[in-house]
């Protein structure tokens, strides 16, 4: 049975709608705010600085530039107790080493340095526990960017001090080309030797040639037969060394893997009812990290990641069925729940969580870690993001100066035009139709997000490469990633797609969704891939097809 949270007020409980406001509060993200006088800096600068394409050169990020461990960007820890404390007095320590922590952190950086990151006590208490309750740790990354969201400390502090094992997760492993995902694997493996790693992804094999059509499948998702619980199954097992009867959750695995999805009932009907426990406040109080793995014969894993790297996904498709919902909104996941896979198996979910970093602010944004709803100047960004895609041959965009009455022609005099970030916004919300409510203007700012929102779901997409990049085209474990992504299986499903309209309104319902994504608390679209279909002309031509170019003409009308 759920418990609520019970507040006090003069001995008064507080009523059902009061409760949920105070979840609401307690456990929203929070960030630092910037000036004025910056936000008004970086607009002036996206409306007249040119855009230039970077080299394949500046793609590539190393960790050790994100995390400098001179700087020291670690993570809060629970400070130590002991049972004669009340719960208050341990409250209040935990409240004192944060300000410390904090105090300490923002003397080594300087002030604008860091990226945003967590400020809620309350969300770093949950990792802290989920930490305690689990005995493998599945620690969830984007494969577009894995750099960004691994915390050496926090990998060092759950290998080291709570001497556990972690098991990287790369997943969406279906937005990047396959070249790229091993060259991340072998990367991550020369920095960590002792990582496992492996890649996943949640919706393997389905196309999306429309943003309609792409509205439409959402709808089909199919939990069941995600890429990547087998090699996630293999890791435990070989981390538990038969310590752990894992046989029921190999045969769940099969049995979602074989499963054929019935007309006219989707994913989730008739699927294996899951024991979920909806964890409350008891579950924070005071508790000591249990010495004992794999308790009474049952593997706990911890699922721990930043926002929006398709954590929420991951459970889902490991349960085979939705039991949690799914956003692209930072932070969705509001407080930390179980649920039982197998009698054996149990997974511990913790809100994503963003560690403090000396990334760049637009990267952060593109990366899905800040949320795009709460951008006051998004341009930067998104010229940001053109810099390092071909976002002329991409949307197809007609530069704002010429003439409004010229009958529009692909791309062609936009080429040789001087492009802002500026620019980009009101050309792209010209496309779309994007106009203010009273002058009828083009709404720039909403064409900003636009754009931001189709980076983020992968439509537009995005690809950091590590350090000395390699390319592994001929590398044998290649086939293997490619069945991974289910490329096979999109080639032989291009047959049977419907044609959707081309172009949306802006009195189209896609232009709502838009608006309001973020506010979205049952949309399937945090992990779902947009790829590139091919065209009969085109030639076979396995892992080489650009990724980068994901979004089809018509998806732009």
């Amino acid at each position: 049975m759920n418990q609520w949270p019970i507040l006090k007020k003069s001995q008064t409980v507080l009523s059902l709608p009061n409760i949920v406001l105070f979840f609401i509060f307690r456990f929203r993200l929070h960030f630092e705010k910037e000036s004025k006088e910056i936000l008004q800096k970086r607009k002036k600068q996206a409306m007249t600085k040119a855009l230039q394409q970077v080299s394949h050169k500046e793609l590539e990020i190393d960790i050790d530039d994100i995390y400098p461990s001179e700087k020291g960007l670690g993570f809060p820890r629970r400070p130590s107790w002991n049972y004669e404390m009340t719960r208050e007095s341990l409250l209040r320590k935990e409240e004192k080493s944060y300000r410390d922590y904090l105090e300490d952190l923002h003397s080594r950086n300087p002030v604008g340095s860091l990226s945003h990151f967590e400020h809620n006590l309350e969300t770093w208490r949950q990792l802290w526990r989920v930490l305690e309750m689990s005995d493998l740790v599945l620690l969830i990354v984007d494969i577009r960017h894995p750099a960004l969201q691994f915390p050496p400390d926090l990998y060092h502090y759950i290998t080291g001090e709570l001497q556990k094992q972690v098991i990287l997760v790369l997943n969406k492993a279906d937005l990047c080309p396959p070249p790229l995902v091993i060259a991340w694997k072998h990367y991550m493996a020369s920095k960590f030797p002792h990582l496992q790693t492996v890649c996943f992804t949640s919706h393997p094999g389905q196309p999306y040639s429309t943003v309609l059509q792409k509205k439409k499948m959402r709808r089909k998702a199919d939990w069941s037969h995600a890429g990547g619980p087998l090699e996630i199954l293999k890791a435990c097992r070989e981390i538990t060394a038969g310590r752990v009867d894992l046989s029921s959750w190999e045969q769940k695995i099969q049995r979602d893997a074989s499963a054929e999805q019935v007309d006219g009932e989707g994913a989730d009907e008739g699927a294996e009812s899951v024991l979920v426990e909806h964890q409350s406040d008891s579950a924070m109080e005071m508790s000591s990290p249990t010495q004992e793995l794999y308790k009474n014969g049952v593997l706990t894993l911890g699922c721990i990641g930043f926002p929006n790297v398709g954590k929420s996904s991951v459970i889902n498709s490991l349960v085979g069925r939705k039991v949690v919902s799914v956003s692209r909104t930072p932070g969705h996941t509001k407080y930390f729940q179980t649920y039982y896979l197998t009698p054996t198996v149990k997974l511990c979910d913790c809100p994503g969580l963003v560690f403090p970093s000396l990334v760049d602010g637009p990267l952060q944004i593109l990366a899905g870690i800040y949320p795009v709803s709460q951008l006051q100047e998004p341009y930067s960004s998104v010229g940001y993001l053109c810099e390092r895609t071909p976002f002329l041959s991409v949307l197809k965009l007609k530069h704002p100066s010429l003439l409004d009455n010229e009958p529009y022609h692909g791309d062609h005099g936009s080429k040789d035009q001087c492009w802002t970030a500026w620019d980009v916004c009101e050309a792209w919300a010209e496309r779309r139709g994007y106009k203010t409510a009273k002058a009828a203007r083009n709404d720039v700012y909403r064409a900003a997000n636009s754009l931001l929102r189709l980076a983020i779901d992968g439509r537009l997409c995005l690809c950091l490469r590590p350090t000395g990049y390699k390319h592994w085209e001929n590398h044998t474990d290649l086939s293997d990633i490619m069945a991974l992504q289910g490329r096979l299986r999109e080639e032989e499903g291009m047959g049977d797609r419907e044609e959707e309209e081309d172009g949306e309104s802006s009195t189209e319902p896609e232009e709502e969704r838009d608006r309001d994504a973020d506010d979205d608390e049952d949309g399937d679209d945090e992990d779902e891939g947009f790829r590139q279909p091919r065209r009969e002309d085109d030639k076979p031509s396995g892992f080489a097809v650009n990724m980068f170019n994901v979004l089809q003409e018509n998806e732009c009308e």
